[in-house]
């Protein structure tokens, strides 16, 4: 249920703020968001399958934070990314 590396490779290339941009927060959000699509659809068939719902939760924990952070410090640039995102 993870992210394949051509996946990563596209969301770090679309939401990177320079070259070699892999720890922004846009960035992050970006995966946390890709990882959490992926996982709901795994647990709409697995219902009983509390520890990926447990990682699940604790991604949509981080990725909480992350936007919380980006609102704060820099809101031109989470109103940009949640433009992008949808979220």
């Amino acid at each position: 249920m993870s992210l394949t590396l051509e996946e990563k490779q596209i969301a770090v290339g679309k939401y990177a703020i320079h070259e070699g941009d892999t720890g922004s927060p846009e960035v992050q959000i970006a995966l946390l968001t890709m990882q959490i699509e992926k996982l709901s659809e795994h647990l709409k068939d697995h219902k009983k399958d509390n520890h990926s719902r447990r990682g699940l939760l604790q991604m949509v924990g981080k990725r909480r934070r992350l936007i919380q952070y980006l609102k704060d410090s820099e809101l031109g640039r989470y109103t940009e990314l949640s433009k992008k995102l949808k979220v």
